[in-house]
């Protein structure tokens, strides 16, 4: 395809997959769109054995990394310390989280311990922590490298420059993507409020043409991929006939054959219809879409708490969501009702499990059916 970000990512199809799970990265990238590898939640060592398997298992096509390094952080301005983070944790947050899980008859046991392992993701938040990520990331032929939640630290943007790979950022507001542009970013990811994950308000049939129009006005070249609740190729195309480029994705990978969601998840979401999922900050701290459940329900209520600022909420979140996950795939009821994972409003449309080139070669076939389409409203 005729594409900046075709050209500029050495790719034949701009279709970007974002997922935790190496090997959707590499069956994307082999398919001919590209993988990029979401990686936050790993520490240097591990990210270096990802990196190496998916690198060996790419056929030698383009992949890339992303971070989340947010500009908005608790801790953020302070020295790093595992104990101070977990110290700040309220014990009624953490006493809340024991009671749902009680109340589907799970027992929370101590989860403590869990918590202890959970620090290391906010560590490669900071900057620091996301300095020594980058080193590893770079040790790989990667040809992009992406940042959610702000402004890309200053050494993402120098190492990008250095080794000639592009650098991306996400962005949720017309006025997020004017600075990111400033700060010198090289592509845009622009993020409807259905997105999956952290997202904006704003939904992706307005923002997409807002932000192209922004940078039309301002005289900037800087490519946009559309996100939020695209899961189709005629979703794509629309989005492209507004002024994208190409499309990120991540929920519609989430259902593969490939994915790491679990068997419990992806039956839940291919059952899920567009209103089942929820925007809610009581997974990390931001607001975060995914899908509904009685987890989600609970810290909207009245007695609940209020969701700590990230990283402190994922303190409380995740250690009694791995429990959850764990007791659902061994067919707990309770756990069942309560599992919930990140997913977009596309959901609704992801009815069908399929593989990841399957999924690649669908949004080919229906982007040309779109294309048909409007070509065809044209002739006479």
């Amino acid at each position: 395809m005729k594409s900046p970000i075709c050209e500029m990512l050495g790719i034949e199809f701009p279709l970007l997959a974002f997922s935790h799970c190496r090997d959707v990265v590499a069956a994307v990238s082999r398919a001919g769109g590209m993988g990029v590898f979401g990686a936050v939640n790993l520490p240097p060592n591990r990210l270096r054995e990802e990196l190496t398997w998916i690198d060996q298992h790419c056929g030698g096509k383009p992949y890339g990394v992303d971070l989340i390094v947010p500009n908005k952080i608790e801790g953020k301005s302070s020295e790093f310390s595992r104990d101070a983070l977990l110290a700040a944790v309220p014990q009624a947050h953490k006493d809340f989280a024991d009671g749902v899980l009680k109340q589907h008859g799970i027992d929370p046991g101590d989860l403590d311990e869990d918590r202890q392992r959970s620090v290391g993701f906010a560590r490669n938040m900071r900057a620091d922590g996301a300095a020594n990520s980058l080193e590893v990331a770079f040790e790989f032929p990667i040809r992009l490298i992406a940042n959610a939640l702000g402004v890309p630290p200053a050494l993402m943007l120098e190492m990008g420059k250095r080794h000639n790979v592009p650098v991306a950022a996400l962005v949720g507001a017309k006025e997020h993507a004017v600075a990111q542009v400033q700060a010198g970013v090289d592509i845009l990811v622009v993020a409807g409020g259905e997105a999956g994950g952290h997202c904006g308000e704003v939904s992706t049939l307005v923002l997409i043409p807002e932000v192209h129009r922004a940078l039309k006005a301002m005289g900037a070249t800087t490519p946009i991929l559309a996100a939020g609740g695209i899961v189709t190729g005629e979703q794509m195309a629309a989005a492209m006939a507004m002024g994208a480029s190409g499309a990120w994705c991540g929920s519609v990978w989430l259902t593969t054959a490939e994915a790491e969601t679990s068997p419990t998840i992806k039956q839940k979401m291919l059952a899920a219809s567009s209103r089942d999922t929820v925007r809610s900050r009581s997974r990390t701290g931001k607001h975060s879409r995914q899908l509904r459940s009685p987890w989600t329900d609970a810290w909207e209520q009245k007695d609940a708490p209020t969701p700590l600022p990230m990283p402190l909420q994922s303190f409380v979140s995740e250690p009694a969501l791995r429990r959850i996950n764990k007791l659902a795939e061994i067919g707990h009821e309770g756990a069942g009702q309560l599992a919930t994972y990140w997913v977009g409003q596309g959901v609704g449309l992801m009815n069908q499990a399929m593989s990841c080139a399957q999924v690649v070669q669908q949004f080919r076939e229906d982007f040309l059916d779109a294309r048909e389409r409007l070509i065809g409203l044209l002739e006479e």
